[in-house]
């Protein structure tokens, strides 16, 4: 089956997104521009032909952009190609998509409701690892005590700042300037 790969302005950027069929294969939050992000989910998915997706993952764009620009837009019924994702990270994302814009979790919540409370640390890894960012909203989880934790997106904790401002899970920090 063959790879389809497009990106896409935002509010923080352009991101990408690859597909399978009807279902999203990965995503990328943006890498610095439009080539770096087209380079980044090339890597990923060499095979990947650049195109219009499907109006199913047309939509899940569409979602994208409006969740980036402030809109309450749920993706958890974004489909979501899990092969290759090893089963303790597919149970953490599944966990994790049930965040709902500005809100929060952190990595010990997510532990718990896997029924795995010391597990908080494999949580963040597995959240570092997540192939499939925003639709798999890491970004809403955070470390003990509400604390940033990591992020490893271009941009790193300031971008998941950014978003977590974005949805209105956290104040925007005035600055002195």
């Amino acid at each position: 089956m063959t790879t389809g790969l497009t990106v896409f302005d935002t509010a923080i950027g352009v991101c990408g997104l690859a597909w399978r069929g009807d279902v999203v294969a990965g995503t990328s939050l943006p890498d610095g521009d439009a080539a770096r992000t087209r380079a980044s989910l090339a890597r990923r998915f060499p095979d990947a032909v650049e195109g219009p997706p499907p109006s199913p993952v047309q939509a899940a764009v569409d979602g994208i952009v409006a969740l980036l620009s402030g809109a309450r837009v749920e993706l958890a019924s974004v489909p979501l190609d899990f092969s290759g994702v090893p089963e303790f990270n597919r149970r953490a994302y599944e966990i994790a998509r049930t965040i709902p814009p500005g809100r929060t979790l952190t990595y010990g919540d997510i532990a718990h409701r896997l029924g795995m409370p010391g597990s908080a640390q494999a949580v963040g890894q597995a959240m570092g690892h997540n192939p499939f960012p925003i639709i798999v909203p890491c970004h809403r989880v955070l470390a003990a005590g509400g604390k940033d934790g990591g992020f490893s997106a271009r941009g790193g904790v300031g971008t998941k700042r950014r978003m977590l401002v974005i949805e209105g899970a956290l104040a925007d920090e005035p600055t002195l300037f």
